[in-house]
């Protein structure tokens, strides 16, 4: 199946129609989640057998690429969601099943969360500043602030994890949970208000002592990096899907440039188009290339986790480096899109500087700069001595 088939050219068009609108009113996505729902986009990763598309990770990632060039604020926060289910796909694909569930209950149109991002927690997914206190009957309560929770106004299905610090480990234990949205003791903070991808309402969500049975701890891991397959599958799906999205942004930010550098004309060279510019030329060119370059990268990398390719310790370098390559590709163009535009890409309302404001959040997801290239840099070098 092709992204034109999961995402019809008239869905694309009303998607793109209403982005402006969300992003000035600084609204939620409510319109587009429910038509990509009814397309069955939110099932993408959920088996044919049971109603879903049946996609693999690198159909999936061409299917985010092509709904980030129509919006991205509704890519990103979509995305939420098809991390998780693209997490039980992958672990499934691995013989891994402790979260066949999250396929189940998405196909029953449930709508998963990211509730994992803290603030001040450079660790990630390694370490948690929330508190999860071990309950008679197994489960656990979790008391702690989670940030960026896209999807705020609409999951049904929240993922958190927190510390267990009464765990035998000398450091404690972190668990992994499940909550609902009808779960006693969360709240969910009004504070939205961002200079980019507005419509994804990524508010913040305070936790105050949420209780999650037994049933719904899915991991317990040990504090730090580990190989549990979990790691690997939240890794795989968060960045390459990630990347898909910026992919799209830098895809979209090159056609509007280049629509409008046919339409402008230049007053000194007797109204000729820019398009015969040679400098302006060679700004499109540079940005062509960027965007060239990035296309097999995307692909490759989400095939290879598809095909369960084995590459050791250099995969989370391929999958944190195709990260950073896509949001920096993707702000290097826009940026060129807006220099070949002219004027008119400045003033509010102009598809250019949304795309200028949303792309710039491709700095804070993680894995970010620093610790890509730490990463990277470990996995060739070794690691820093003590």
């Amino acid at each position: 199946m092709t992204p034109e088939e999961v995402l019809p050219d008239a869905l694309v068009e009303r998607i793109r129609g209403r982005a402006p609108g969300y992003d000035r009113d600084n609204a939620f996505f409510h319109e587009d989640l429910q038509e990509l729902a009814e397309a069955g986009y939110l099932k993408l990763f959920v088996p044919a057998a049971d109603g879903g598309k049946g996609l693999g990770l690198e159909a999936a990632a061409q299917c985010q690429r092509r709904l980030a060039t129509a919006a991205p604020a509704t890519a990103l926060a979509v995305n939420m969601h098809l991390v998780w289910t693209g997490v039980a796909h992958v672990l499934q694909a691995r013989g891994d099943n402790s979260l066949d569930f999250v396929l189940k209950e998405a196909a029953q149109g449930e709508v998963f969360a990211f509730g994992n991002s803290e603030a001040g927690n450079d660790s990630v997914l390694f370490d948690s500043r929330t508190v999860a206190e071990p309950q008679p009957g197994g489960g656990y309560t979790f008391t702690g602030t989670k940030i960026f929770t896209s999807l705020s106004p609409a999951w049904t299905r929240l993922g958190i994890f927190g510390k267990d610090l009464s765990a035998k480990e000398s450091d404690g234990e972190l668990v992994h949970g499940f909550i609902t949205r009808e779960t006693a003791g969360y709240s969910i903070l009004d504070d939205w208000d961002t200079l980019g991808m507005r419509a994804s309402q990524s508010n913040t969500t305070v936790l105050e002592g949420v209780h999650v049975p037994e049933s719904r701890i899915f991991r317990k891991l040990p504090v730090g990096p580990n190989r549990d397959p979990l790691i690997f599958a939240i890794f795989a799906c968060f960045e390459t899907l990630l990347a898909a999205v910026y992919t799209g942004v830098g895809e979209r930010a090159l056609e509007v440039g280049v629509e409008t550098v046919k339409r402008r004309t230049s007053f000194k060279n007797g109204g000729r188009s820019y398009a015969q510019d040679p400098d302006i030329r060679w700004k499109v060119a540079e940005a062509a290339m960027a965007m060239d370059n990035l296309y097999p990268q995307l692909a490759s990398v989400t095939a290879d986790v598809d095909a369960l390719a084995d590459h050791g310790p250099q995969w989370f370098p391929k999958l944190v480096g195709l990260k950073v390559n896509a949001t920096e590709t993707a702000r290097r163009v826009v940026d060129l899109a807006i220099r070949v535009s002219g004027g008119s890409s400045y003033f509010r309302g102009s598809e250019l500087e949304r795309l200028y404001r949303d792309v710039l959040a491709g700095m804070f997801h993680p894995s970010d700069d620093e610790s890509a290239h730490n990463t990277v840099a470990t996995a060739w070098l070794g690691p820093l001595e003590d």
